[in-house]
């Protein structure tokens, strides 16, 4: 049995958001280099500040700066960093509770090693050379100097303008590990054929393939070629720009059932108008350059009209 495809991916994004006024001075005091945090109703700061008093569950207005230095509470120790953790040498994750603050902060610590960490130890926090109004304008926390002294004084004067808003980037890694019916439709690919697979019971034909046919429940163990041509059933006229687009709209993503197949086929149809494409346009498959073939869907660059006639209704109503 020939060796099944995968391959690493990547789900990534950028999230914004508005970060309103409590959150918004907080991220405007890192900016500046300055810790912010907010007093409760029982008289207790808070770092970072909650929107919301925990008690009267009332907005959080009495903002209050403190020190950038403080007592680690209790730590973990992370030997072996992973993608966008804060440092990329082993060091530890710590509850500080800085000087003039009644709750901790939760950031990373950057030390030597284990025995270099301890409950109880004064740091400090490191500032990012660069300040954007983000979390990660904290690079981290430090032993501080001041080991054993006393906690620094808190700082006083007007309180920094908040921060508006924030853009967060966002990023799954993963490994799709692809069937054996589908490894053999990405390998057809590759060949420049379009392959799916037959239910010998109910002899319906899924294009990409599917292990069972989901009517019957049973293996799909036929191979069956198709041709690059089929009808469009449904489709979506993509008029909205977005990060990382390819195409510039308007341009139409459809549903095409290939000739031969029970299931439909989603892919670009271009070479036309977005608003002339149409329920039971007939269209064919137009494929990259052989020498950019790879085992992927996008070796078939789009469809485009073949010419034909409309497809008439009957013959593709079950298939929308």
């Amino acid at each position: 049995m020939a060796r099944t495809l995968s391959r690493p991916v990547t789900v990534a994004f950028d999230y914004t958001r508005s970060t309103g006024p409590v959150i918004g001075r907080f991220l405007g005091g890192l900016r500046d280099g300055r810790v912010v945090g907010a007093r409760t109703s029982r008289g207790e700061v808070v770092v970072p500040p909650p929107e919301f008093d925990p008690v009267t569950h009332e907005p959080m207005t009495d903002f209050v700066e403190v020190a950038d230095t403080g007592v680690v509470l209790t730590w973990s120790w992370v030997p072996e960093p992973v993608d966008a953790q804060p440092l990329d040498r082993p060091f530890a994750w710590a509850l500080v509770q800085l000087d003039g603050a009644d709750a901790p902060l939760l950031h990373a610590l950057d030390a030597p090693s284990t025995a270099d960490v301890e409950t109880g130890m004064r740091v400090r926090i490191r500032w990012a050379d660069e300040r954007v109004g983000a979390i990660t304008d904290i690079a981290c926390f430090e032993p501080a100097d001041d080991a054993g002294g006393e906690p620094a004084p808190t700082p006083s004067g007007p309180l920094p303008e908040p921060v508006t808003g924030v853009v967060t980037p966002v990023s799954l890694d993963y490994v799709y590990a692809a069937s054996p019916e589908e490894s053999s439709f990405f390998r057809g690919l590759a060949e420049g054929r379009i392959l799916g697979q037959r239910c010998p019971a109910c002899g319906k034909v899924y294009v990409p393939p599917r292990g069972a046919c989901p009517v019957d429940g049973v293996p799909t163990d036929e191979e069956v070629e198709l041709p690059p041509r089929g009808t469009v059933t449904t489709f979506c006229v993509v008029n909205v720009p977005f990060l990382g687009q390819k195409i510039t709209p308007p341009y139409v993503s459809a549903y095409v059932l290939l000739d031969g197949a029970d299931i439909a086929l989603q892919h670009l149809v271009q070479e036309v108008p977005a608003d002339e494409v149409r329920m039971g346009m007939r269209v064919e498959a137009v494929w990259k350059p052989r020498e950019e073939w790879d085992t992927t869907i996008e070796n078939i660059s789009h469809f485009r009209p073949t010419g034909e006639p409309d497809a008439d209704y009957e013959t593709y109503k079950e298939h929308l």
